[in-house]
């Protein structure tokens, strides 16, 4: 049934809390996912020198109570345009990237993450106030039309001083997370859910179904995180290992995963974080659940069961 928050406040309440911890479990499915070539895990910290595991953890911490207000602001500000709409969600968006800075002393975990979850969130919202039915979807859907021009407006921008992402757009054509948002997460819905669910019912454990994944999306997505790091060369690299994992059928067997720790040695040795498709991954396991609402609990000690894929 949909949601008609006027007739049901209990019920709204209750699919918003759902919803916002689900998101939080996302964040955890994803680090704690190990082996992961050149990202924090169990085993290492990557290619990063600056953040590890905990830091990870207590981001996530910082970040959770976020999520609700992002739902909710998408439920009062359902009457505006795409737009409108993202303007006002920007000053919470901001406030929660303190929050996550705070809690890391500065590090940045999870900045990628919070843009991409508070737009689903927001979107969620939005189809909750209309009595819309939830699916990955109508939601991501959704999420085009809040960012309908968005890499228009922001990244052809003429800045007195370029941004990051101004720079490699410019460069090199990459859209990166505004890209993907505008586009309705089509990397996610083409590449990431599809592999992940035929794994999933293929037999395959949550673990290996993620690392898979992941393994997918490095192989397709336009990693912006890798770009600043190794360049295109780096990106094509990175692409192309991913590949070759992949078209041995998987990770299926301990050579496949002995295969991805080789892959991470290597990754690190070059300095390549693909921080661009583990946030790809975060919203993959999260849409993956709707419309479901998570029946059990996790903790930071084993958010997604064993590890060790």
């Amino acid at each position: 049934m949909p949601l008609l928050p006027r007739h049901n406040p209990s019920l709204a309440v209750a699919q918003v809390q759902g919803y916002a911890e689900m998101a939080y479990f996302a964040l955890l499915a994803e680090v704690n996912l190990t082996p992961k070539p050149g990202l924090v895990d169990r085993f290492n910290t990557g290619a990063h020198r600056d953040m590890n595991l905990n830091d990870f953890y207590r981001s996530a911490d910082a970040i959770a109570p976020w999520f609700p207000r992002f739902i909710e602001q998408g439920i009062a500000n359902r009457h505006l345009d795409g737009e409108a709409a993202l303007c006002a969600l920007r000053p919470l968006g901001l406030a929660c990237e303190n929050a996550m800075f705070a809690a890391t002393n500065g590090v940045n975990t999870h900045k990628g993450s919070i843009f991409s979850l508070g737009l689903l969130c927001c979107a969620i919202g939005r189809l909750l106030a209309t009595g819309v039915d939830i699916s990955a979807e109508v939601v991501c859907q959704e999420v085009a039309l809040l960012c309908r021009g968005l890499t228009e407006r922001e990244l052809r921008r003429k800045n007195l001083q370029q941004t990051a992402g101004q720079r490699l757009f410019a460069h090199h054509g990459l859209t990166g997370a505004r890209g993907e948002a505008e586009s309705g997460f089509s990397t996610v819905l083409t590449h990431g859910l599809p592999v992940y669910r035929r794994r999933l019912h293929l037999g395959a454990d949550q673990e290996c179904a993620l690392l898979e994944t992941l393994l997918h999306l490095m192989a397709v997505n336009g990693d912006t995180n890798v770009v600043s790091r190794g360049g295109m060369a780096g990106l094509f690299w990175l692409q192309r290992k991913a590949t070759e994992v992949l078209t041995h059928g998987g990770i299926n067997t301990p050579w496949d995963k002995a295969q991805v720790r080789l892959f991470d040695t290597q990754c690190i040795a070059r300095n390549l974080s693909p921080g661009g498709s583990a946030d790809l991954l975060i919203l993959t396991w999260f849409l993956a659940h709707f419309p479901n609402q998570p029946p059990y609990k996790h903790n930071n000690n084993n958010a997604t069961g064993v590890s060790l894929c």
